[in-house]
């Protein structure tokens, strides 16, 4: 019955964080769903997927069946409770039309399948989803070069902070200085130094720089894993992003502030960016 069966399978994708996948087949397949769906989930992992499947035998044989027996019940049992309850009925089409939607009426006449077409039924799929597969490597390659170069250009303003750092500490001391000249005539200036190394290492930010360093060090390395890292590059995202909001929140200089707003630019290109990789 299947030797001249041509299977086809389209498989469209939309990336997501998630596994979730909707399937047009055949009615006769209905039983397979679950074996589909996992062979899909294997070889795709995430995405929204569509998969959409038709069965061409060759032949304009139906695929579906109506049990008389259950139609003539049915329509008896109706009829009785019409004529019961006085309801008119003009129209006897309409309550073949109701029976028909009763449960078990329409059955599939095409339920046994052969493990012959079982067997290339599940090779289209898997053709299908390789063919998905390559198309997303092609994609992953032109990601991954973004990636590379977005995380240069962090570590390049990273790299700039240091100028303005030098700079930072001495506007910084010699701004209170002029405040406290402004205020009072005389001050103590060990104490006076001993209060500015305080405030200054509250102000510090080479733990900062080190760490987002780090981070997009890690991030790098991760690009070159052979295993499905999205998850993981979106965790150092979100912890370069940390380093980046501290960076910024002590400084207390524009020039640095300047900087940490072009990271955070380029941050923010990569997070959309990373909804497009599994």
């Amino acid at each position: 019955m299947y030797e001249n069966t041509a299977v086809s399978v389209e498989i469209r994708a939309v990336n997501s964080k998630i596994f979730d996948m909707l399937q047009k087949i055949p009615s006769m397949l209905k039983e397979k769903e679950l074996d589909i769906r996992t062979i899909v989930n294997k070889m795709l992992e995430r995405g929204k997927i569509e998969l959409t499947m038709t069965i061409d035998d060759g032949q304009n044989n139906v695929d579906f069946s109506i049990d008389k027996n259950k139609v003539k019940a049915y329509y008896k049992e109706l009829e009785n409770i019409v004529l019961e309850l006085n309801i008119p009925l003009s129209d006897p089409c309409n309550l073949l039309t109701a029976i028909l939607k009763m449960p078990e009426v329409i059955g599939n006449s095409k339920n046994d399948i052969s493990q012959e077409l079982w067997l290339n039924i599940k090779q289209t799929v898997i053709n299908a989803c390789e063919l998905l597969d390559a198309n997303r490597i092609e994609e992953g390659k032109a990601i991954e070069q973004d990636f590379i170069t977005r995380i240069a250009f962090i570590q390049d303003y990273l790299q700039q902070v240091d100028y303005f750092e030098s700079q930072r500490i001495d506007a910084l001391k010699n701004r209170i200085i002029k405040q406290l000249n402004e205020l009072v005539q005389q001050y103590d200036e060990n104490r006076f130094e001993q209060e500015l190394i305080f405030y200054i290492e509250k102000l510090d930010i080479t733990e900062e720089k080190i760490r987002l360093k780090t981070h997009c060090d890690y991030f790098l390395e991760t690009l070159k894993e052979n295993a499905s890292n999205g998850k993981k590059l979106s965790f150092i995202s979100q912890e370069i992003g940390r380093e980046i909001n501290t960076l910024g929140s002590k400084a207390s200089d524009a020039g640095i502030q300047r900087l940490v707003v072009q990271m955070k630019d380029e941050l923010e290109k990569i997070k959309e960016q990373l909804s497009n990789v599994l």
